[in-house]
């Protein structure tokens, strides 16, 4: 799933060359992303178009030789004058006046020409990793004997000639992007590069750089930045494989009044592999030299009597949103003039708005992550781990506008349950951070699912090991590391080969809670007087099946529905509620006579604590809202989703808690069978605890002292 979706998007046709372009926002300030070497096209960009589509109109086009555009023929085709033409065609076409330029590698030396010849066109530029025209000698053309000492001495860059790329591209394709994301920790961005790579073909390639012999029709010398006169920022990572730091600086130290930041260990490509700290740059240059601030659409409530905190909480359920609202309950006990501004998406924003919980209005700017899960999932499955690792830009678009909302706010506090974007990326970067932190998990590390080989497991070793580097290098960015459960709630599993066991590494860094629930069951009265309160007669045997606020419980609903008439022909008195969640239209599940659907139930835990018996995927939350009241229930968690199958089913068998079915081996007979099962047991699970609201909020109220 993409953050955002273009707004428009066509061709621009110029000399028989149909150049595919993307705009997106509607804003009067114009940002035109150039695109690099024709190996990537334009979704190179994609840390930055959603976020900075949100106050200014971003234009984005792939460059001939790739993407949607065009792949001539004639060598001739791929000169740097037809590249420049091609940019003030779209330019043109598109009605762009002077815009700021943002040029990564090809790019930056594009968005440089046209600084320099065409200045009434450009008001700024960002030249990240760019190609600079002067400085140290760079790679050559093609042939390996053209290569400069420096570039001979890397292993693999013999790969750089025109016989390789005709005879085994995909090889070489693997080796530049790799060279091009050399930092540590890389993997998505080297697989998105391969991917992107793949759209194009070595015979084009070659083109590309035999018309590098065909000399363009201006100087392209140390002149031509001497004429460049707008504003300038440079963006270069100190260990740039591919092009050079010194010819950055070169260029650099050629431009009056250009500015320069390094990116230390940074590789080709920042506005990939960094995009918080690069997008942060672009942001301070743009506000600083042209004076367009990332200033909010909306107003903030003020307390300037107290403190302030802004709570998030993840979307991915209704499960995280109940907890962390008990969990501010307890903490304006602890400080009664506090104010709390909640950063949420949908469907958790209901859910708070409910509970009379103030929304802050850059809520709507977030891009949908329950969407991203829905349209990652099959029938009963989740790979959540690769869910996780392709809500990249997605991610990154919500962490630069929760980076807005923090420093406009002037917050006290950040309160984030599983943010996992603020938590990367603020120990990422640091200096990023604008308040204390006070961070909340209910499972620590990523388990490779046995469906995804060696290859998987290799992925999650990796970003485990890139989290505890983390957290160890930088272990003042959480000032509290809270654990949603107790120590023995840990699984029993290593962090991947050569990384520690979770059980010893978590409680080093954590401090623990116990179980946190919105409302205990057990503030809920008698089962008696709540099940007369709901609506409950005592000669019904209640059935509740809710699958979450998402739209992945879809078919686990359909397969129940089909056990109903098989459990209603034992069992007369059955009364089955089916909660689809308000992104499941009830109306599709065509329920068969006698069972009720509804949409969205504010107080499910109650009716959780008052069925005789309940039918869930496998979230911890509702697992856990049904042990606590002793509720008889059969879960179901999704196929491939680590945390489901490990980490909550490790801890339901601590609590003995519940029936555990695989949805794939399960036919409507057994299901029926398992919940007349289920509904004859007398047994109760082990008691879960009732404070641990109240704990949590003891814990975080001290960064409010």
């Amino acid at each position: 799933m993409r953050a955002k979706l273009p707004d428009s998007a066509g061709f621009v046709t110029r000399d028989g060359v149909n150049l595919a372009y993307e705009v997106y926002g509607d804003a009067p300030d114009t940002i035109l992303f150039i695109p690099p070497w024709s190996i990537v096209h334009s979704r190179i960009y994609k840390a930055q178009l959603p976020y900075f589509s949100e106050r200014f109109r971003c234009i984005t086009y792939d460059g001939r030789g790739n993407g949607k555009s065009d792949r001539p023929g004639d060598v001739a085709a791929y000169t740097l004058d037809n590249y420049l033409a091609d940019a003030l065609a779209v330019m043109d076409a598109l009605d762009a006046g002077e815009a700021i330029l943002v040029g990564l590698s090809f790019g930056g030396l594009l968005a440089s020409v046209l600084a320099a010849y065409h200045p009434e066109r450009v008001r700024a530029a960002i030249l990240v990793g760019t190609v600079s025209t002067i400085g140290p000698p760079p790679y050559a053309r093609l042939a390996a004997s053209h290569f400069s000492a420096e570039r001979e001495s890397y292993e693999g860059w013999d790969k750089y000639n025109r016989d390789y790329w005709l005879k085994n591209y995909p090889d070489f394709a693997e080796f530049f992007i790799r060279n091009i994301c050399s930092e540590r920790h890389s993997t998505k961005q080297i697989e998105d590069g391969i991917g992107w790579a793949a759209e194009t073909s070595g015979p084009t390639l070659v083109k590309t750089v035999e018309a590098r012999d065909i000399p363009p029709g201006f100087d392209v010398s140390e002149e031509m930045y001497r004429r460049i006169r707008c504003p300038l920022l440079f963006i270069h990572g100190d260990n740039d494989q591919i092009q050079l730091c010194e010819r950055a600086k070169a260029a650099h130290a050629a431009v009056s009044g250009s500015e320069f930041l390094t990116i230390e260990g940074g590789g080709h490509n920042p506005l990939g592999r960094y995009p918080a700290k690069a997008n942060t740059l672009i942001n301070d240059f743009i506000d600083r030299r042209l004076g367009i601030t990332a200033s909010s659409r909306g107003t903030v409530r003020r307390n300037r009597a107290g403190k302030r905190a802004l709570y998030l909480s993840s979307p991915i359920g209704l499960g995280h949103g109940r907890r962390d609202i008990a969990i501010a309950r307890e903490l304006r006990k602890l400080h009664p003039d506090l104010s709390v501004d909640w950063l949420a998406q949908d469907p958790v924003t209901r859910l708070l708005e409910a509970s009379n919980e103030h929304v802050h209005p850059l809520s709507a700017r977030l891009a949908s992550e329950t969407q991203h899960i829905e349209l990652e999932s099959g029938e009963h499955e989740l790979h959540c781990f690769q869910a996780i690792r392709r809500m990249d830009e997605v991610l990154i678009k919500n962490f630069m506008i929760f980076q807005d909302a923090v420093e406009q706010g002037a917050y006290d506090l950040v309160i984030a349950d599983e943010a996992w974007d603020i938590d990367h990326y603020w120990h990422e970067h640091p200096e990023l951070k604008k308040a204390k932190l006070a961070w909340l998990t209910d499972f620590v590390g990523y388990v490779p699912m046995p469906t995804g080989g060696e290859h998987e497991a290799l992925l999650t070793t990796d970003y485990n090991a890139e989290m505890i580097e983390h957290i160890e290098r930088h272990p003042a960015v959480r000032d509290r590391s809270i654990f949603v459960g107790t120590p023995e709630d840990i699984v029993p599993l290593s962090f991947g080969p050569d990384l520690p066991l979770m059980r010893e590494w978590v409680p080093r860094h954590f401090d623990f809670a116990g179980y946190i629930i919105g409302e205990h069951p057990h503030t809920f009265g008698s089962r008696e007087s709540l099940r007369q309160r709901l609506g409950y007669r005592d000669d019904e045997r209640i059935c509740i099946v809710t699958v979450g606020g998402s739209g992945i419980g879809a078919h686990l609903i359909r397969r129940i529905l089909q056990a109903y008439p098989i459990v209603k022909a034992k069992l007369p008195e059955l009364r089955m509620i089916v909660v689809a969640g308000p992104r499941i239209d009830g109306a599709s599940l065509a329920a068969p006579e006698g069972v009720e659907v509804r949409t969205f139930v504010p107080n499910l835990d109650q009716h959780l604590a008052a069925c005789d018996i309940a039918l869930v995927q496998g979230g911890l939350t509702t697992c856990m809202e049904l042990a606590a009241a002793g509720t008889s229930f059969i879960y179901f968690p999704l196929h491939n989703h680590f945390e489901q199958n490990f980490h909550v089913a490790h801890r339901l068998r601590r609590y003995g808690a519940g029936i555990q079915m695989d949805f794939a081996a399960s036919t409507p007979d057994m299901i029926a069978d398992a919940m007349m099962l289920a509904l004859s047991r007398s047994g109760k699970p082990k008691p879960v605890e009732v404070d641990g609201a109240r704990r949590a909020a003891g814990m975080i109220a001290d960064l409010l002292d």
